[in-house]
């Protein structure tokens, strides 16, 4: 009888430490059933629908709107945020790993305040750039200066990252849009002051347009060192479309040309197979190294499955590709394990050899911004797989990681902008009377 009861008993431990061997699964609330996705066949500017991608997968709305309200308070108003007021009417968004204020981070700033109407944040920001980063004359006048020190306000350079502008230039045009021109700040002409600006560029001390013009690409920088190479996450077909649309500065027929040749340069940039690009390109697609370091999937990257699910959301021009392109990264990403898939790859999917740190952490990681990107591609997704994503996503929270290593500027926003696309709440703002 002994021996019996010590046989069950060790049988018992043996199945204890069994349980406690495998990983757990973040739990998921849904009680949908997981069909392949459905992806929407017409995009939101001739709908004007929106896909709330968590609803459909079984989250409740009140679930939805206080999961998105905490994104965004941790990130405005919480202990760890990164969005400083200065005065009655100025703020600024800063990258606290790297101790600076960038035009990426504000202008992110400004989209994230259009979006959910919080006019008050999107004028202070905006003051607060314009006051301290964008150039009031010169070589470089009304563009902005990519990064400051918030707390010595030197710029760290002059120059610009063509990204920023292409956001500011877009956030305007919204708030133009959304809240008038005659509430204190004249959107629609501080963006068109930024084009015309750009189309007045010749060159002169090195500065030239945003984009190149004989290749009608975006330029990685808009000066002598940027102007013929590019970056894969500023290429942003979508807002080209907006443009096009509400700029009405007479280059409509280049800023679709634009549009349609970032989706094509696309094609080219990422992996047939693993759907993975380089953070730098040339204009032809293939990888471009830099001084710095060897071309790879790395931060920038990340961006590219947000901004290719944002172009399907909203004008669904390139349907058969982006749905395959959906299928492609997450079926990798998969591959490597829905809850442990890495942040840097090779565009074969291999694990490259120089690993690019961040905030003095040098270590491949699990990271929340491509698990938040990741999942926005879902929008697109035809796979029942991608449902994996939206859950590990909505399971996923903006805390440290085990290491101590915490990034609630980069990590923080591509999360939050992933589930404001996801919830339905990234949309084409029109005017008011449209």
């Amino acid at each position: 009888m002994k021996k019996t009861s010590l046989i069950i008993l060790l049988f018992f431990n043996s199945l204890i430490a069994f349980c406690q061997a495998i990983p757990e699964t973040p739990h998921n609330n849904s009680s949908a059933p997981r069909k392949p996705m459905k992806p929407w066949n017409k995009g939101a500017w001739e709908t004007r629908k929106y896909r709330n991608v968590f609803l459909e997968a079984g989250y409740s709305q009140t679930e939805i709107n206080a999961k998105l309200a905490k994104a965004y308070a941790d990130l405005f108003e919480g202990p760890n945020r990164i969005y400083f007021e200065v005065g009655d009417s100025m703020a600024y968004v800063s990258d606290l790993k790297n101790h600076d204020a960038r035009t990426e981070g504000l202008s992110y700033g400004m989209m994230v305040a259009v979006q959910l109407n919080k006019k008050d944040v999107f004028d202070r920001i905006w003051r607060w750039t314009k006051a301290y980063l964008q150039h009031q004359g010169g070589a470089h006048d009304a563009y902005f200066a990519w990064s400051i020190n918030p707390q010595t306000m030197k710029k760290n350079s002059d120059g610009s990252a063509s990204d920023g502008e292409l956001y500011f230039v877009t956030d305007l045009l919204f708030a133009a849009n959304k809240w008038g021109n005659n509430t204190g700040i004249n959107y629609y002409a501080e963006a068109r002051r930024i084009l015309d600006a750009m189309w007045a560029k010749d060159g002169t001390k090195g500065v030239k347009n945003l984009f190149n013009v004989q290749h009608k690409q975006i330029t990685f920088t808009p000066d002598n060192f940027g102007y013929n190479w590019t970056d894969p996450s500023y290429h942003l077909p979508a807002f080209l479309e907006i443009w096009a649309i509400y700029a009405k500065d007479g280059k409509e027929q280049f800023y679709k040309d634009c549009a349609d040749t970032a989706r094509i340069f696309l094609h080219r940039a990422c992996h047939p197979i693993t759907g993975l690009n380089t953070d730098y390109t040339e204009f032809s697609g293939a990888p471009h190294s830099t001084p710095w370091m060897p071309a790879a999937f790395r931060y920038d990257s990340w961006r590219v499955p947000m901004n290719i699910a944002m172009d399907y959301s909203w004008f669904a021009k390139d349907r058969e590709w982006q749905q395959d392109y959906a299928k492609r990264i997450q079926n990798f990403l998969n591959s490597r394990g829905i809850y442990t898939f890495e942040d840097q790859f090779n565009p074969d999917g291999s694990l490259p050899d120089f690993i690019l740190q961040a905030g003095g952490y040098k270590k491949l990681r699990h990271s929340l911004g491509l698990v938040s990107t990741s999942a926005a591609a879902s929008i697109m997704g035809t796979e029942e797989k991608s449902w994996k994503f939206i859950d590990a996503l909505w399971n996923a929270k903006l805390e440290p990681y085990s290491d101590g290593y915490f990034d609630p500027y980069y990590d923080g926003l591509l999360y939050l902008f992933s589930m404001m696309h996801l919830s339905g709440n990234y949309q084409i703002i029109k005017p008011q009377i449209d």
